[in-house]
């Protein structure tokens, strides 16, 4: 039976050190996370701070482009059923041209004209490890001709990131504008903030 009871408390932004709370402003502003997520993490310093430096490293910076992870994010969202990340979308990755267009088709990436070969492989690499397959050599040579392991090793550390941190958020039925919520920022467009995590 399903609830809408929110699982694990926000953090008070009022109980936050000078740090956390930056942190908290540039969730704010710039989203993917955004701030309620943040909010439960920072019930746990050491989880708080750990998620932060892997997310700067793995989704913000890091070799591999920005959208390509984007769209991984988007993905794995999907596939979990995490309708609160499924609902945010990077500003970095809108800035160059990601449209809703675009990830509306990616559950059927493999034969949507909208994604470049290197696009294709990414996904194909996000669905092997979202859904546990094992895929035979000419997924490896697809991914070799694409990326470079260096490449490679970022893109896995990311997708498993994203998917264990939605597969948790989803059950904890949070929603958006609960923290911080005079911002919309990186948002779909249009959203309402009524659909809830989890639903």
């Amino acid at each position: 039976m399903s609830t809408s009871k929110q699982r694990i408390s926000y953090f008070p932004l009022s109980e936050m050190d000078d740090e956390m709370l930056a942190v908290m402003k540039r969730c704010a502003e710039e989203g993917t996370p955004r701030p309620e997520s943040s909010a439960v993490r920072a019930h746990s310093p050491a989880a708080f701070w750990a998620f932060d430096e892997a997310w700067e490293r793995l989704f913000r910076n890091g070799v591999v482009a920005h959208s390509v992870k984007e769209l991984c994010r988007v993905y794995v969202s999907r596939s979990v059923k995490c309708e609160y990340c499924g609902n945010q979308r990077s500003e970095a990755a809108r800035s160059t041209g990601l449209s809703e267009g675009k990830l509306d088709e990616l559950m059927n990436f493999e034969t949507s004209t909208r994604f470049s070969e290197r696009e294709r492989a990414a996904l194909s690499y996000a669905e092997a490890i979202t859904w546990r397959l094992n895929p035979d050599d000419s997924f490896w040579d697809r991914l070799h001709s694409q990326f470079s392991e260096e490449e490679m090793v970022e893109l896995a550390c990311f997708i498993a990131l994203t998917m264990g941190q939605q597969s948790w958020i989803r059950l904890l039925n949070i929603d958006h504008y609960q923290v911080m919520a005079e911002t919309a920022a990186s948002l779909v467009s249009g959203y309402s903030g009524e659909a809830a995590a989890g639903e």
